[in-house]
């Protein structure tokens, strides 16, 4: 419960960070040069994926998780110091008239709640076959609709939804969520795939994915500079098949794969990414007035962020149920009476009376319990390369919606 009620803390001190980081690079920045600003901003959002996973996993097993947390105390304590010395709000920022709109808070506080709770909870509870999940449900709508509503209908609304008047931001922002959900799905599987299949310790299985971080770092450098002299709408399809290209590789999985392999696939998509990020937020902001960028990246960080928890909860309710697809078919052929089975049953039991000195309904029982295991990880293996399918698709959506991007240069395009 404690932790919970910290995470809860730490959510609502820290959620305003990555949108408002945004806002101020944004209004500091000349709109021709917002795709090195957001190539900049990149660097750092990324660098925290390159040592993270490894210096995680290392402090984990070397100090203990708790260090986890410890280790945050002197970064938040430099930033908080940095911000207070630094960050001044621009002359044009209007301080909002009259008090806040609470029940917008309140709304969008039950909307978002129960969608997140409802998320982290369906695979459990076996979705909407429990009344918990079907509540839940409701309220996320009911919480929504009725933020919506009066985000529509208030004097001085909470978010302005005008925002979305511009078709670069809402694909922008549709296309950042299709991220979350391909990028967060799948930073979560692949190392859950390593260390309960592979048997990968939890730095090994941060070495994994560090490489993809460095990659990306690179690709932002570059797209940077390429921002207002290539059409966006280029870059962000190198970014697409990139992605695709690199979960396509993870339907070759299997329990022989080596650590080259994956970490090739997780390059190919860091690189991805890099063509991603930059240009899809250059090209959504293009347009916005610089007092709407607060409101803009609020909702778009908001918007990547669902998407990662959608993609997370639809890739974990793929992994059960998949898993035990095929764990139903693969047993089919556990029985006496298919020969692969009763050869290889036959040999693994003379194989192992040397090992163990049992007589032979012992060493039968044993070998018959070491293949059922084997059986129950190829499923798993199975099971984890539907999930990348599924994740892969999110990507293969991204295509016809490119088109709907700026295509324009950032100079001819400033308002």
């Amino acid at each position: 419960t404690f932790l919970i009620v910290m995470r809860v803390i730490q959510g609502a001190a820290g959620g305003a960070m990555v949108p408002m980081s945004q806002a101020i690079l944004l209004e500091s920045f000349p709109k021709e040069e917002h795709g090195k600003a957001m190539a900049l901003f990149g660097v750092g959002v990324i660098f925290g994926p390159i040592i993270g996973p490894t210096l995680g996993g290392w402090i984990t097993d070397s100090w203990g998780w708790r260090w986890v947390f410890y280790i945050n105390i002197p970064v938040g304590v430099l930033g908080f110091l940095m911000g207070m010395l630094f960050i001044k709000d621009p002359p044009y920022l209007k301080r909002p008239e009259g008090r806040v709109d609470y029940l917008s808070f309140l709304f969008i506080c039950l909307g978002l709640g129960s969608l997140e709770v409802m998320l982290n909870r369906g695979e459990r509870y076996d979705w909407f076959n429990s009344n918990f999940i079907d509540i839940l449900a409701l309220l996320s709508f009911t919480g929504i609709a009725l933020f919506i509503w009066r985000s529509l209908t208030a004097k001085s609304p909470l978010v302005d939804l005008s925002v979305f008047k511009s078709h670069e931001f809402s694909t922008g922002t549709f296309l950042m969520f299709l991220t979350g959900f391909g990028l967060f799905g799948s930073f979560t599987m692949l190392p859950l795939f390593l260390q309960h299949l592979m048997g990968y310790n939890a730095t090994w299985s941060g070495l994994v994915l560090s490489p993809g971080g460095i990659a990306a770092l690179f690709a932002m450098a570059f797209v940077g500079n390429l921002i207002g002299r290539i059409d966006s709408r280029i870059l962000v399809l190198i970014g697409t098949i990139c992605n695709i290209l690199s979960l396509w590789m993870l339907k070759y999985l299997n329990l022989d794969v080596d650590f080259f392999f994956v970490t090739i696939s997780r390059l190919l998509q860091g690189f991805g990414m890099g063509f991603l990020f930059v240009p899809i937020a250059s090209a959504a902001f293009v347009r916005l007035k610089p007092e709407m960028i607060g409101q803009g990246t609020g909702l778009f960080n908001l918007f990547r962020n669902e998407g990662g928890s959608i993609g997370i909860a639809i890739a974990t309710t793929v992994l059960s149920r998949r898993a035990q697809f095929h764990q139903f078919r693969l047993i089919e052929h556990l029985t006496p009476y298919d020969f692969v089975y009763h050869s290889r049953l036959g040999e693994i039991t003379r194989g192992i009376f040397p090992l163990t000195g049992q007589d032979p309904v012992t060493n039968k029982m044993v070998a018959s319990k070491f293949i059922y295991s084997i059986m129950l990880k190829q499923a798993g293996v199975m099971a984890y390369i539907d999930v990348f399918r599924v994740l892969m698709f999110a990507f293969v959506l991204f295509l016809p919606f490119i088109i709907l991007l700026s295509g324009k240069r950032t100079k001819e395009i400033i308002i």
